[in-house]
């Protein structure tokens, strides 16, 4: 590994467990950018509009694409060897595709511009999947949106790496023994 930061990123559909296991990453000391659609919906809702990316996708994903490429040079200018992100840049146009919104090639040119290293995916599990104020998808939704999400990174070359169902302790353990060594 060197002095290359390792970037990794946690993917998959609505409600699969990424942000409960970052937080447990987080504590257990690891530097991790947390997903910033959750506060892009709240922050639209405090000023009327409901679900932002159903009324203005092209918006809500523009909101999200620059929150996202700050995180990423946000992580770069830390002294963290690893970085653990929830979500990364592909998901925006992942998200994109689902919808079957036309978007500027900016989304495409900034997947291949802004890279990550490591890429765990936590494939929909009914038993964990809620719906609230701002997850509105259903589990065959998540289903389907966990298809285009996969597919974005798998088309720009990713190895996907599969985070078995399991408590969160386990998962946590799988993804940091999965880690290469220095």
């Amino acid at each position: 590994m060197g002095n290359k930061q390792l970037k990794i990123v946690l993917i998959g559909g609505p409600s699969t467990g990424k942000t409960t296991v970052l937080n447990t990453l987080k504590s257990k000391g690891f530097f991790c950018l947390e997903e910033i659609s959750r506060a892009v919906t709240i922050q639209a809702q405090k000023e009327g509009i409901s679900q932002l990316f159903l009324s203005n996708p092209l918006l809500f994903s523009q909101k999200l694409l620059e929150g996202r490429e700050n995180q990423f040079l946000e992580a770069e200018k830390t002294n963290s060897k690893i970085v653990f992100f929830d979500r990364g840049i592909p998901d925006v146009k992942a998200y994109l595709d689902y919808f079957k919104t036309e978007y500027p090639p900016i989304y495409s040119e900034k997947c291949k511009e802004f890279t990550y290293d490591l890429i765990f995916h936590f494939k929909p599990w009914k038993k964990i999947h809620v719906i609230d104020n701002e997850r509105y998808e259903s589990f065959d939704e998540a289903i389907k949106i966990d298809g285009f999400i996969t597919q974005a990174y798998t088309s720009l070359g990713y190895q996907i790496i599969e985070v078995p169902f399991g408590d969160v302790k386990q998962r946590v353990d799988f993804i940091i023994n999965s880690l290469p060594n220095e």
